[in-house]
């Protein structure tokens, strides 16, 4: 009986093995290059597979362009001084006589010390009436408030100072050190200042991104370039909305490399290298390093270009190959420009599967014999 259960051991062995590895049950990370070829337009599949070259790294290095509209640019630099609806002034008047219009017996002077400027841009000052302040200057004001009460009393004299009011100010909010309502005055009237007077950002300036919403308009700058450019640190208005957050833009990392996750980029450009190297570069024990590759829903414009064709219409469907055991390999990945929702998927070399397929192998070998030890002895036993 003995003898019978050993020699049928090995051959259920090697049907067990042959039956794993024709049914593709050996455990991997994904589709391997040959089955990725295999899905390529050419070949009747549903996407253009695409060798990486110095061609191809021009015509796709597309970044998000951002920076503020010329409507924003033009937008001068308000008066330290202008005084604008909602702002808060302070009057102080003397009379030239002991007992004047505005002043009692035991002074000459008279402090209005809070006066709004209503929503019509007016104020109103006895005696004097109802004063067009907004638009003018407390100069502007101090001279139509003594034209009027000179007509009343004797040599008045008016002194008007404008104090921060609702009608000049930004509302900061987002990732910044103190969020809140901030007036525009003379040293915070563009918005590099203003956002340093709100305590700087509270995020890396590499992604931060700054939105400025005015009315019905908005536009978005990188944070770096405010001080890159001159020209994107724009001059702020009354009601102006300012937002700092940082950059969403993501790609996927699949297949043999250090680490299989969704990652945010890290700066406002970003290569393959860069990107590879973000999730621990290639795994030394699995990845096949002539089998990187990059998916992507490319634009009509863009796909046209690379694959040398006019007739495609809507996006298409990318897959760009990276060899980085070419010569020059690395200078490419180094150039092609990783972008908003890329998936980078690395294969695993061949001598993995073979290591899988010889693991198999030997844990069956080792179950069956297993199982031919049992056998034998529970035929001894009967």
């Amino acid at each position: 009986m003995t003898s019978r259960h050993t020699r049928w051991a090995r051959p259920i062995a090697l049907l067990l093995m042959a039956s794993l590895v024709a049914g593709c049950g050996l455990p991997r990370v994904g589709p391997t290059k040959r089955e990725i070829y295999a899905g390529s337009v050419q070949k009747q599949g549903d996407s253009f597979v695409v060798t990486v070259n110095d061609r191809v790294t021009r015509a796709t290095a597309v970044q998000p362009a951002l920076g503020f509209t010329e409507q924003f640019q033009n937008a001068g630099l308000l008066g330290s001084d202008l005084i604008s609806p909602g702002d808060t002034l302070g009057l102080t008047i003397w009379e030239n006589v002991d007992d004047g219009l505005l002043a009692g017996e035991a002074t000459n002077q008279t402090t209005l010390g809070e006066v709004q400027v209503d929503g019509s841009g007016f104020i109103f000052v006895p005696y004097a009436g109802r004063i067009k302040a907004a638009g003018n200057t407390p100069e502007g004001v101090r001279r139509v408030i003594t034209e009027k009460l000179e007509q009343q009393t004797p040599d008045p004299q008016v002194e008007v100072r404008r104090l921060a009011g609702n009608g000049s100010t930004v509302a900061i909010s987002g990732a910044v050190s103190g969020q809140g309502v901030y007036p525009i005055e003379a040293p915070t009237r563009t918005l590099s200042a203003m956002i340093a007077s709100a305590g700087g950002i509270a995020i890396p300036p590499e992604v931060a991104q700054i939105t400025v919403i005015r009315g019905d308009q908005r536009s978005k700058v990188w944070f770096q370039d405010l001080f890159k450019y001159p020209q994107f640190d724009i001059a702020l208005r009354g009601g102006d909305r300012i937002l700092v957050e940082a950059d969403t833009r993501a790609y996927t990392a699949l297949g043999a490399t250090g680490a299989q996750s969704r990652v945010t980029f890290e700066t406002q450009t970003l290569s393959a290298l860069e990107a590879i190297a973000q999730v621990g570069g290639l795994s030394t024990a699995a990845a096949d390093p002539t089998g990187v590759f990059v998916l992507r829903n490319e634009p009509m414009e863009i796909a046209n270009q690379v694959l040398g064709r006019t007739d495609l219409q809507g996006a298409q469907r990318l897959v760009y190959v990276l060899d980085l055991t070419k010569p020059n390999g690395l200078f490419l990945a180094r150039d092609f420009s990783i972008r908003d929702d890329d998936t980078i998927y690395v294969t695993e070399a061949p001598f993995t599967q073979w290591s899988k397929v010889i693991g198999a192998f030997t844990g069956t070998l080792g179950a069956v014999g297993s199982v031919s030890t049992a056998s034998s002895t529970l035929s001894g036993d009967f």
